[in-house]
């Protein structure tokens, strides 16, 4: 059931081979709170300035806004979920909270209106995505994958480390949904030559590749240690992350 799942929500892309460096660097960071899957990495980038972003860098800065909310709102409602896995709080109100307030941020220094004013206006705001451009696919993905999450507890880890893998394609590459859209690939961290944004994205990477392996690591217990199989980025790349 959950390779079908998988199969038919999202669209595997290859990861462009500017990607693999990002990827090692996560891999050999000796930070200790990184190997506990809570550590959000995010640089204070908020002295970085810039002129402006193009039409292509703002869609994309929005999009991250919401992706990121996405990722804390989902793992908010796994915690209701599955409350001894404190897992999905954890990373939900130390790392991902700060990620989407990093974006939040982003859009402020460059004067982009944000798609999701109302995000930290908790519980009302969780699951709930308000963007003009984007907030139609975030509504659609947060039901799927938390409706997704509640057949098992497992299936709720598969779902975490999902959205990680999806994350930092969609952070350094460009997400499937721009590029259906008519967007140019890549759009993201590889597009961008903003200072700010590479070292917010760059961060928002790092976190995720510590995540990935949190998930994969209580994935593995059950499933047994090397038997995870990536969901979105090739195995190769999640294996560079996974340390193997």
């Amino acid at each position: 059931m959950k390779e079908s799942f998988i199969k038919n929500t999202y669209k595997f892309i290859p990861i462009i081979l500017f990607f693999i460096p990002l990827l090692l660097v996560g891999c050999n960071s000796d930070d200790p709170a990184s190997q506990t899957g809570v550590s959000d990495n995010t640089q204070d980038v908020t002295s970085l300035t810039t002129e402006g972003l193009d039409e292509i860098e703002t869609s994309h800065l929005i999009f991250m806004r919401e992706e990121e909310k996405l990722a804390r709102d989902v793992y908010l409602r796994l915690a209701q979920l599955y409350p001894d896995q404190t897992i999905f709080n954890r990373i939900a109100t130390r790392a991902e909270q700060t990620h989407t307030d990093t974006m939040r941020d982003k859009l402020d220094q460059f004067n982009v209106t944000d798609p999701n004013p109302d995000t930290n206006d908790l519980p009302a705001s969780l699951g709930v995505f308000t963007g003009n451009e984007w907030g139609w696919y975030f509504q659609e993905k947060f039901l799927l994958l938390t409706s997704q999450a509640e057949i098992s507890e497992l299936d709720a880890l598969y779902v975490g480390a999902l959205i990680e893998e999806l994350d930092m394609h969609d952070i350094a590459v460009c997400p499937q949904i721009m590029v259906d859209r008519g967007f140019s690939s890549p759009c993201g961290l590889t597009y961008t030559d903003e200072e700010a944004l590479r070292t917010a994205y760059s961060s928002l990477i790092s976190g995720s590749e510590s995540h990935l392996r949190a998930y994969v690591g209580k994935i593995e217990a059950v499933i047994g240690i090397g038997n995870y199989v990536a969901q979105y980025l090739s195995q190769d790349e999640v294996d560079i992350i996974l340390g193997r």
